[in-house]
């Protein structure tokens, strides 16, 4: 106490000595105690003197919180001095407006203009100014967020009708909370995860174990007004089709072979005739790698569109001629009536396989449902088939378990898509595609299926495959919109090579 008078006494006493006037309107800076920004993005710190005047001879530092030595800017003599700036921000910063009716330096405003904000942005920062008069600062927290992707659900069929439901998402920062919902109520999930990326963003995973049928939603975010939602509805959970010796390739195969590492030493227990899918929410999104096994099981994660289109196939159809369909090349023709023996249901009897078939690699093609001047087909399939013909009884359920992975579109659901596998999965969808990308890797065992307009995937699903596979394409029934297989040449894609399926209406 004595020391700190001591010193009072003698500021005071020097003062008067050099004979300084007392300041009638101290340096008093003034900010706003928070700012946030989104990862990316431009920001402004506001600070500003108070009463208001001009600054533009006054020297003004900002600096991260105990490093006033190395500034992030530094305004003096009517000019900025860069010697000590902080590296990271060169080039990023410059004097802003704290608002529209800010009157710059002249009027006082010292705000802190921050361009392409980075994670490592996030803290404090000290807004100081000063003049011969005196100096005056003031603190502001800068928080920066960051929205992550989409939830990607993946669904796997257990015993006893219950299903393994795994989220996750990335790309979020800070840290973001994750809640489940089924039938409208909150769960506690078996397992929640966090992770890190090396650019620091946040990734979240979780899995829960529910019954079926039922609708279970995923949502991820940082607040209530910042949250991503993915669902997914199961139905008509049934046993899969125990597998038979002798069977065709891939006909009555397994749909998935999972594998489950249990304790070293203990051995290896194989689960036959599971059902494996990823599925992405409403609208899609970037994926992220994933870093750990949130299943019993093994995951595949979905390929991305670019890669997929680097194995891109101009698959045609294997055959022109079908009672109940009008094929023509590239031609939009009214379609005939026809007289369907298995009714309005769409069944085999409208599907064509494609060529060629593939037994190994990757493949990609596309297929056009659409234009501008026609709207989205409603009523199709599309994927591959393990079948070397196809049953043309109307009780004939094509599903995955005897040979046929598809994605199908129907006009009495607008609201989703359905897998053909067993149990039933069903995709929420917010718009049809146009041109629908189709992805196998026979030897990943990997089926996606793309909105390519939107560059979205829309779902995949994972088999084990066996013995060839062919493209597989069925344009439904009462739908004037024409199924196109679109051709690519070297200058981009074409439709004039391609073949133009039509469904017949009755």
């Amino acid at each position: 106490m004595g020391s700190m008078t001591i010193k009072t006494c003698f500021v005071f006493a020097l003062a008067s000595l050099c004979g300084a006037a007392p300041v009638s309107d101290p340096l008093v800076v003034l900010v706003r105690s928070s700012v946030s920004v989104h990862f990316g993005n431009d920001t402004t710190l506001p600070c500003w003197l108070n009463p208001p005047q001009n600054a533009e001879g006054l020297e003004v530092r900002w600096y991260r919180s105990g490093h006033y030595d190395s500034p992030i800017m530094l305004y003096r003599a009517k000019k900025f001095q860069n010697v000590s700036q902080e590296a990271s921000y060169v080039g990023r910063i410059s004097f802003g407006l704290k608002d529209s009716s800010s009157g710059g330096l002249k009027g006082g405003d010292v705000s802190l203009k921050l361009e392409n904000t980075r994670l490592q942005d996030a803290g404090v920062y000290s807004c100081y100014v000063s003049s011969d008069q005196g100096y005056d600062s003031a603190t502001i927290s800068l928080s920066v967020t960051n929205t992550g992707t989409l939830p990607l659900l993946s669904v796997v069929w257990q015993e006893d009708n219950m299903v393994n439901v795994s989220c996750e998402s990335g790309g979020w920062y800070p840290e973001p909370s994750l809640r489940w919902l089924h039938q409208g109520k909150v769960l506690s999930p078996k397992s929640l995860k966090n992770s890190k990326d090396s650019s620091g963003l946040m990734s979240v995973h979780s899995w829960l174990l529910v019954s079926s049928p039922s609708e279970v939603s995923c949502s991820v975010g940082l607040s209530d007004k910042d949250t991503k939602e993915a669902k997914v509805r199961l139905e008509n959970i049934s046993t899969p089709a125990k597998q038979e010796s002798g069977s065709s390739a891939g006909g009555w195969v397994a749909f998935a072979l999972l594998l489950i590492a249990v304790l070293a030493g203990l051995g290896l227990f194989f689960f036959k005739n599971r059902c494996k899918y990823s599925i992405f929410g409403k609208s899609g999104g970037d994926q992220t790698d994933e870093t750990d096994n949130l299943l019993p099981q093994e995951v595949i994660q979905s390929t991305d569109l670019s890669t997929a289109k680097m194995h891109y196939e101009n698959v045609k159809l294997a055959k022109t001629v079908n009672d109940y369909l009008k094929i023509k090349d590239c031609m939009l023709r009214d379609v005939p009536l026809k007289d369907f023996p298995d009714g309005k249901k769409v069944t085999c009897l409208t599907a064509i396989k494609g060529t060629p078939s593939f037994s190994s690699g990757q493949h990609y093609w596309e297929v056009s449902l659409g234009n501008a001047s026609i709207r989205p087909k409603e009523s199709w399939w599309l994927g591959v088939t393990s079948a070397t013909a196809f049953p043309e009884k109307s009780d004939f359920t094509p599903t995955a378990s005897n040979g046929f992975w598809f994605l199908s579109s129907s006009p009495d659901s607008a609201d989703h898509f359905q897998f053909s596998t067993e149990p039933k999965v069903l995709l929420p969808v917010s718009s049809r595609p146009l041109t629908v990308g189709v992805y196998l890797d026979y030897d990943r065992g990997e089926l996606s299926f793309y909105n390519v307009e939107q560059e979205r995937l829309i779902g995949s699903l994972t088999a084990k495959f066996t013995g060839e596979v062919f493209p597989l394409f069925n344009p439904g029934k009462n739908d004037k919109g024409p199924m196109t297989l679109i051709q690519r040449t070297e200058e981009g894609p074409s439709t004039d090579m391609g073949n133009s399926v039509e469904s017949a209406a009755p």
